[in-house]
This record gives C-alpha cells, sequence and structure tokens, in this order.
C-alpha cells in the first residue's frame, strides 16, 4: 500500500494519541463497540474523536498506515437501530492498531500470540480482541489489553 488511499470497511477512531480501526464484518458491533470507546476515553478526561464511520480510507506514508474520512460522510455514524448521529471527527489520524469485537462465548479462549490484521498491498496493524457486552467496560479492557509501551499518552498521532 502505497500513498494511494484503498476504502476498507471499518471504524476509524482516536482514543487519546492512538489510532484504532475498529475491523469485522457489517453488523458485528464495529461503530457501537468504538462509540463505546469515545464516550469512555472523554469520561476518563482523555482526547476521543472519530475519523471516519463504515467507509475508511487507508493509504501508507512513511511507514505509517494513515486513515482518512470521504468527504460525504465526515461527521456522521451509523447507530443501527437507531439511525445515522452526527459525532466529532477529526479528518485523519495514524493507526496503530485494529480492534475486533468479540462477544461470549469467547472462543478460542486466549487470542493468537502476535495476531496481526492483513490490510490491502500487504501492510498489516496489530490486532487485539476486545470483548463487548451489557456487563463489561470495553474501553478499561482496552486500556488492560494494550502492549505496555503503547498507552492513551504516547506520541500524538494526529495527521493534517
Amino acid at each position: 500500500m502505497t500513498d494511494e488511499a484503498v476504502n476498507i470497511h471499518a471504524t476509524a477512531v482516536v482514543l487519546g494519541t492512538r489510532g484504532f480501526l475498529f475491523v469485522g464484518p457489517s453488523g458485528a458491533g464495529k461503530t457501537a463497540l468504538a462509540l463505546s470507546c469515545l464516550a469512555a476515553a472523554r469520561g476518563s478526561g482523555l482526547f476521543g474523536a472519530l475519523v471516519s464511520d463504515d467507509q475508511v480510507l487507508i493509504s501508507v506514508r512513511n511507514g505509517r498506515v494513515l486513515a482518512r474520512r470521504p468527504a460525504s460522510i465526515a461527521g456522521l455514524a451509523e447507530i443501527r437501530g437507531a439511525g445515522i448521529v452526527q459525532v466529532e471527527t477529526i479528518p485523519a489520524a495514524v493507526l496503530d492498531f485494529a480492534v475486533q469485537r468479540v462477544k461470549p462465548p469467547f472462543e478460542p479462549r486466549l487470542p493468537p500470540e502476535n495476531e496481526v490484521f492483513a490490510l490491502p498491498a500487504g501492510n498489516f496493524l496489530p490486532l487485539l480482541r476486545l470483548p463487548f457486552g451489557e456487563s463489561l467496560n470495553s474501553f478499561e479492557i482496552l486500556r488492560l489489553i494494550l502492549p505496555q509501551n503503547a498507552n492513551f499518552q504516547g506520541q500524538c498521532c494526529l495527521q493534517k
């Protein structure tokens, strides 16, 4: 993948100073999980913003994976069953991780080590499996499963 953007079906957000790409099939709950984490990040005093929902323009520059929003859906997110809502957005961000929603029963119990999410043209992001459910605080779980050197206060990931 090069400077040329590829449109993929996902949701991209920034939580603190980290960029996350929520991935999965249609109806998997990507948007609900991403918006839940956004609200929790803001509630914790961290920066949180949507980059894009449903369509994310992915490119690679200087070895970093970038997410951008298509202009036609800027500031919009679809909450399945509730409709289209307006959400604070930023135009682009560097992505650090891909996140896949998992729901009970959790099979396998433990994810594979060093799991990655493959992007077009051979690039990849480290993949985190994140439980989501009524009684779970997914944002706090995300804090726990992040690699130790990848907290939410690292170098800023925003791109102009």
